[in-house]
């Protein structure tokens, strides 16, 4: 397990994030299944198996990254006092109270050590002190380990939103009171 410093960035972390590959790879997806029968319409989510394991790109390119940063509140980094292993981009929501994470990457060497939780930790202590009810966090229907990391930090399935990414994929979105 690795303790990163949690920190806000700096302009000069901004191009070390830039430079992590945040795509993942992923033996399972969330289907989603939608039905529409006598007036009700009926959507569900599974998860499913591949046949093989399937590397998945991030649903942002550079350029997006940047726009989104520029126009984010806040953005985390997590620090292991050599080097930036991790970040989060932020957004207050205020009709809904909420800490929108944008992005939250952690770079592929140290996935798994503990990097993603702290980053979480830091945003529930930012949502705190901006007085924020809610923490929401949107994650590909491809990204399965994001999605068992959100239920794992005790995130809800709250929505979805067919096409919401650039390359059309998409998007659940995961809510958790801010205590």
């Amino acid at each position: 397990m690795i303790k990163p410093i949690i920190r806000s960035a700096t302009t000069a972390d901004l191009p070390h994030c830039l430079s992590f590959d945040p795509s993942f790879e992923t033996e399972y997806v969330w289907q989603m299944d939608s039905r529409v029968q006598d007036g009700q319409i009926s959507v569900s989510f599974r998860a499913v198996r591949l046949p093989r394991p399937m590397k998945v790109a991030y649903p942002r390119d550079r350029r997006q990254l940047n726009a989104g940063w520029d126009a984010c509140d806040a953005m985390l980094v997590a620090d292991d006092n050599r080097t930036v292993v991790g970040y989060a981009a932020l957004a207050k929501r205020g009709a809904q109270a909420a800490a929108w994470v944008q992005d939250l990457v952690v770079t592929k060497t140290v996935r798994r050590n503990g990097v993603g939780s702290a980053l979480l930790a830091g945003v529930v202590r930012w949502a705190r002190e901006e007085k924020l009810a809610w923490i929401m966090i949107e994650v590909q229907t491809k990204n399965y380990p994001a999605i068992q990391f959100c239920q794992k930090q005790g995130f809800t399935f709250c929505g979805f939103n067919d096409r919401f990414f650039a390359n059309q994929d998409i998007a659940v979105f995961f809510a958790k009171a801010v205590h």
